[in-house]
Parts: structure tokens; sequence; C-alpha cells
């Protein structure tokens, strides 16, 4: 008697599950002809309406000045790099390198710990500046390039290493 009970059952959950799934599956197609209808009803571009677009939106987001420094002409088509007499690295380091270098983020050794320097002062200025401007990645953590403000002229990295290996030794 349990073997017709056990069976009876099964065949009510199966038929359930069976159910349950013709119901899911009517109403994925239900939903499919409704998106399908929104799609048809919203409006088409063609590619020369995108492009006007993008193009208004570039010439909206441009930039509406140049900064020349020092007898530069003005026109030298990316970012103007200051003289070398003229960077401070100290606000270099406060706008850019502090995000790492103040809480050791990603590895960078804290500003100002002399341990976690000295490894790295002994390598020599060069190689600091090197690691600093182009990126490196160690075993500890890893450095992006300019701190990861590609804007930055290497003088400005460089004297903002120059600010952090003085303050650290």
């Amino acid at each position: 008697m349990t073997m017709t009970h056990v069976s009876i059952s099964d065949r009510v959950f199966v038929k359930n599950f069976a159910m349950l799934l013709g119901v899911l599956v009517a109403m994925t197609f239900v939903l499919f002809v409704l998106a399908q209808m929104v799609a048809a009803q919203l409006p088409t571009e063609d590619t020369a309406e995108l492009l006007a677009k993008k193009d208004a939106l570039v010439e909206r987001i441009s930039p509406v000045g140049q900064l020349v420094v020092a007898g530069g002409s003005g026109s030298t088509g990316g970012t103007t790099q200051v003289a070398s007499a003229a960077v401070d690295g100290k606000a270099t380091y406060d706008t850019t390198c502090a995000v790492c270098h103040v809480a050791g983020v990603a590895g960078a050794p804290k500003f100002g710990d002399k341990a976690a320097w000295a490894p790295r002062i002994a390598q020599g200025i060069d190689t600091l500046y090197q690691h600093a401007i182009n990126g490196f990645q160690g075993t500890v953590g890893f450095m992006p390039a300019k701190g990861g403000n590609a804007s930055l002229a290497d003088d400005a990295v460089k004297a903002a290493v120059d600010h952090m290996v003085k303050e650290s030794q």
C-alpha cells in the first residue's frame, strides 16, 4: 500500500511541477512579446543623427580656454607642463600623492615612515622618479603611473618624490 501512496504523491508532484514550468514558459513568452512591442514603439535614430549628437556633446564639454606657460605657444595639443622652477612638490603631494601615501593604500609607504622609505631611498632617486612617473608593480603593492593623475608633468612628480623623500629620511 505504501508503494501506491508514494506513487500517487509522485504523480501529483510531477503534475504540479509541469504546470509550474508551463506557467513560467508562458510568462517568459508574454514578457518577450511585450518587450518587442515596447522596443518597436521607441524612436530609431540613424547613424548621422547619433554622430551629430556626439559632435554637439563634444563641443559642449570642450575647454573654453587654454593655458599658456612662460612663452609657450598654447598649441601643445595636450597637457601643459609647468617649468620645473615653479613646481611645488608639497602641493603635488597634497593634491595627488597623499591619497595613498597618508594611509598606505596599495602598499604605498606612508609619508614620513623612515623604515618603509629606507629600502626605496636606497635604490636611488632616479629609480624612485622612474617608478613614480611610469608606475611600478612591487611585491607588496603597486604604484600607478604619476599617482593615477596622467596630467601631471614629470617635473611635478619628481618634486613630489623629492618632498616625500626629504620628509622620510
